[in-house]
């Protein structure tokens, strides 16, 4: 399956809703295959069936690429030798097209109506008879069917399937698929309302725009053998074709589909690109994440960045089997790629989220900020919260928080009293001037270095868990880490 030529492939989604994980995928391996071979990423609109369009999706889409880090070559808003790139700015291309394959034979005008059409679905059901379209107008003859549609009556084009042998077609993932004719239904090609289907609309597009490999949803495989039809009537050369692994619900038990996001976000997650942006996550996590649900380059090897995978993607290494969308994978994946950003960088990122958050936050700040969350968020939407007592003037801890498990308040505030004094000679509290005594004071008063610690940690922070005490007090400043100290000192004066 090695790939010698620069391939040309496309991305074509309708904008009918959000971008999600299935799309991105697709988009993925098409920019991988792309930038592996030296070619070029297309992203074409298929936008023909206007009652479905969403207002917002295209734009939508094309952020999501870009935030995803999948820049596309040619486009609707960049333009290219190609274009246009929405098929419904290419109405006249496909009325040639289909022209052709009615002057050919291969396909007919038909005017059954949609109460016809509902009787035969009708009868067909109580016949046991898989729905199919019964070939009324197939048998009509050209010229009078030529001059029913001069007339102006309402018509749509079919296809008009062999009855008789067999379609095979290649997918280079699944090897040959055998299909008997007379199970191919005579699909409809053109619409009534002059716009052609997908079926018609991709297979033309495909080869004017001289893609060379499409890579695409399992859900096509049952009208592969129709777009192979379709090619073969128009005399052109097939495509290579690939047909990705479905995604299966977290349990591994069904089809996901876009009904279950609601119920995901409730656990903050979602199958929605735009939604893993507000949620806190890496774009180079969600590449990562969704390059192996369908790919792999060994049995071991998990952690990727685009650079990685431009160099080790291949077609010969996708696998057909469903994969489970597994989010406690997609954290872990998230959590390495925020280590594996710069302290420069991620104070960036994180910027953005506690400015949502309401909390006004210098870029220097951040920056000390970085070393002591960098290890211990998994998304970058925690960041906030877990530094909120960073940000406040003081913490209010609550009394009995303050004394740990073995301890009384006598002993917690024999604890303060004691690193009060000490920290109000140092200059500067860091951990390297401030732990090893605070340790050793606690070894004197008979304290583990967990309770000792324990107590100063909510006393400074007001929170049980927190990012690393000494750290802490030091972008704190000795000033308010003394008046904090003060202050749980009370506290326990009063229990």
């Amino acid at each position: 399956m090695d790939i010698v030529k620069p391939a040309r492939v496309r991305f074509a989604p309708s904008p009918t809703g959000h971008l999600h994980l299935g799309g991105a995928r697709t988009a993925l391996y098409d920019y991988l295959l792309a930038k592996k071979t030296g070619g070029q990423f297309v992203l074409r609109i298929e936008d023909t069936d206007q009652k479905r369009l969403v207002p917002g999706s295209e734009a939508e889409i094309m952020h999501g690429l870009r935030w995803l880090g999948i820049p596309y070559d040619e486009g609707p808003d960049i333009g290219g030798r190609y274009g246009p790139y929405r098929q419904s700015e290419r109405r006249d291309i496909y009325a040639e097209y289909t022209r052709r394959l009615i002057d050919s034979g291969h396909a007919y005008y038909c005017f059954c109506t949609p109460d016809r059409l509902e009787r035969v679905r009708q009868d067909q059901q109580k016949q046991k008879i898989s729905p199919h379209y019964d070939g009324t107008c197939r048998r009509l003859d050209v010229d009078e069917a030529r001059r029913r549609v001069i007339n102006g009556e309402r018509h749509v084009v079919r296809f008009k399937t062999p009855k008789e042998g067999t379609t095979t077609c290649y997918d280079l993932l699944r090897g040959k698929i055998h299909v008997e004719n007379q199970n191919i239904d005579d699909y409809i090609l053109v619409k009534s309302d002059g716009l052609p289907v997908y079926h018609l609309a991709a297979t033309v597009d495909d080869h004017e725009m001289e893609i060379t490999h499409v890579i695409r949803g399992s859900e096509w495989l049952p009208t592969f053998p129709l777009h192979t039809l379709i090619t073969r009537a128009l005399g052109w050369e097939e495509l290579q074709y690939v047909h990705l692994s479905v995604f299966l619900k977290p349990s591994g038990k069904g089809k996901m589909s876009k009904r279950e996001a609601a119920d995901l976000m409730k656990d903050g997650y979602s199958i929605f690109i735009k939604d893993m942006e507000l949620l806190g996550y890496l774009p180079e996590a969600v590449v990562n994440w969704i390059a192996l649900m369908g790919w792999s380059y060994d049995d071991h090897t998990e952690f990727f960045t685009m650079p990685d995978l431009v160099d080790k993607f291949s077609l010969d290494r996708l696998n057909p089997s469903p994969a489970a969308i597994n989010f406690t994978k997609f954290d872990y994946f998230n959590a390495v790629h925020i280590r594996n950003l710069d302290i420069d960088e991620l104070a960036r990122r994180l910027l953005p989220y506690f400015e949502s958050a309401g909390v006004a936050v210098s870029f220097d700040k951040l920056r000390q900020i970085v070393p002591i969350i960098r290890e211990r968020i998994t998304t970058l939407d925690e960041a906030p919260e877990m530094t909120a007592y960073l940000f406040k003037d003081t913490v209010d801890p609550d009394p009995e928080a303050l004394i740990p498990k073995g301890m009384t308040s006598r002993q917690a505030s024999e604890i303060i009293q004691h690193s009060l004094g000490i920290f109000e000679e140092m200059d500067r509290i860091n951990l390297e001037t401030a732990e090893p005594i605070i340790r050793e004071l606690g070894e004197k008063l008979g304290f583990t270095a967990s309770q000792t610690f324990w107590v100063l940690r909510v006393a400074i922070t007001g929170q049980k868990v927190s990012p690393p005490l000494f750290e802490s007090m030091e972008i704190l400043g000795k000033e308010s880490s003394i008046l904090r100290l003060r202050k749980a000192l009370q506290k326990l004066d009063e229990v």
